[in-house]
């Protein structure tokens, strides 16, 4: 993850490198802020990512919301702590109280596969580099 860049971090602090469709070989998406060519219809139509006060906000984050955190992003880190051991709303935090290059840094060491170094998939509970079993941590950060 050494090259993950800001531009990878989606407003509502999902990391898309762990993504399942940045992840695959053909027609690869690039993440929330990047080309649309291969983005599936729901993250196309995603409220989050196209609402105007994020894409005008001084960070780019949902945190910089008058609304934060929305029953969108409310619902969005139920499914995705309950389904993949990841968590929105600790993303963003962690984000606003540490900085992006600290988040970055975490993110680089937690999603990193213990038996052969592979980037983890946060939809998958087999790694993509050596098929083995992935352990989550219970604490995102």
């Amino acid at each position: 993850m050494k090259e993950m860049s800001t531009a990878l971090i989606a407003p509502c602090g999902m990391n898309c490198r762990l993504c399942m469709a940045y992840q695959r070989d053909k027609k690869q998406c690039q993440g929330c802020h990047g080309d649309n060519a291969y983005k599936s219809k729901s993250c196309l139509q995603c409220i989050i990512k196209n609402c105007l006060t994020i894409q005008t906000n001084a960070s780019g984050f949902c945190f910089d919301c008058e609304k934060y955190p929305c029953r969108r992003l409310k619902d969005l880190d139920k499914r995705y702590r309950t389904k993949y051991h990841m968590s929105m709303l600790e993303n963003l935090e962690y984000i606003k109280i540490n900085g992006i290059d600290t988040f970055l840094e975490h993110e680089e060491k937690r999603w990193i596969c213990s038996e052969c170094g592979s980037i983890l998939c946060v939809h998958r509970i087999i790694c993509p580099g050596c098929q083995s079993t992935v352990v989550f941590p219970e604490d995102g950060h």
